[in-house]
């Protein structure tokens, strides 16, 4: 299982390590993470997501005690960061909602999907991909909402705005489109269903070569705890939360309260940065924990597979 989980998350690791020399020895200006980062959110992401949810039963999606133990371990997660985050680390709310988003949002598409069917096969993949959906359509929500009203605030005009670009949001309305393909049974034209598969398959290698290229300005050296308090919080505190309501309070049977808590043992999310950069905000910190949080998950994620004995 060790190996399994090496195998999965080092070439993604390996493709932030490229961005970071390509900056680096100058064969690409760093600057250009940002026009990278805003392909992924705007095109790539938003295709990815359609594409992908329009193929997931939607009867299968409804399993509301597995619902409450994923959604309420992210949930919880994010509450208490963001709660230490307005108590202990200072920063503007849209600061404290990427905090927040840091803390909970698990790489589940692009580590944690493919981990979850070499460990359980066929059956676990609407389980696995229940996680990407609400992450996606739930708390990346939240957190544009935050960074909105506090954007309103500076700019003096809160009015309905804030809850318009949430609404607004090129990855909220691709997910959306994609729920609603699955509920009423609309079939993708073929020429179409491939478009957004091409333009999706460019979101993984864009987006961490992206985080890689602007990791190349150097080492954060600087908000060192609450890094460190983020990494601890992804890789610990989550699972040990998700472990509890999955056994102990909905009592999920057979392999879905493994998954939720493989689900929240993932490293942080390149979405998170993507947000962040789109936000000028938080960006550095979600950078580094992204990067530290997925070397330390080789290690995190073999030893949850063999404690879980999968």
């Amino acid at each position: 299982m060790g190996t399994i989980a090496a195998n999965i998350i080092l070439p993604l690791f390996g493709i932030m390590v490229v961005g970071c020399a390509a900056g680096y020895f100058g064969v690409l200006n760093r600057n250009g993470s940002a026009f990278l980062s805003r392909f992924v959110f705007v095109v790539a992401l938003p295709a990815l997501a359609f594409i992908k949810l329009s193929h997931v039963p939607a009867g299968e999606f409804f399993n509301w005690p597995f619902l409450g133990a994923l959604g309420g371990g992210m949930l919880a997660t994010m509450a208490i960061a963001f709660v230490v985050a307005r108590l202990v680390f200072p920063g503007s709310l849209t600061a404290h909602g990427m905090h927040g988003l840091t803390a909970m949002y698990s790489s589940t598409g692009y580590v944690g999907l493919p981990l979850i069917l070499l460990a359980f096969g066929d059956q676990a993949l609407v389980p696995g991909l229940i996680g990407a959906v609400i992450t996606g359509t739930i708390f990346l929500p939240i957190a544009v909402l935050l960074a909105e009203i506090d954007r309103g605030r500076r700019e003096g005009a809160m009015s309905f705005t804030p809850f318009y670009r949430v609404l607004s949001n090129p990855v909220l309305i691709a997910t959306t489109a994609g729920l609603l393909c699955s509920t009423f049974g609309i079939d993708i034209p073929k020429p179409a269903a491939k478009l957004f598969e091409l333009l999706g398959d460019a979101y993984v290698p864009c987006a961490l070569f992206s985080a890689g290229l602007f990791m190349s300005g150097g080492i954060v050296r600087t908000a060192t705890a609450e890094i460190g308090w983020l990494i601890a919080v992804k890789l610990v505190l989550h699972p040990v939360i998700a472990w509890w309501l999955a056994y102990r309070v909905f009592e999920l049977e057979g392999i879905l309260p493994a998954i939720v808590v493989l689900q929240a043992a993932l490293p942080c999310g390149v979405p998170v940065f993507v947000l962040a950069q789109h936000y000028n905000t938080f960006t550095a910190r979600s950078n580094a924990v992204i990067v530290i949080s997925t070397a330390l998950s080789v290690f995190t994620l073999s030893a949850l597979l063999i404690a879980l004995k999968v």
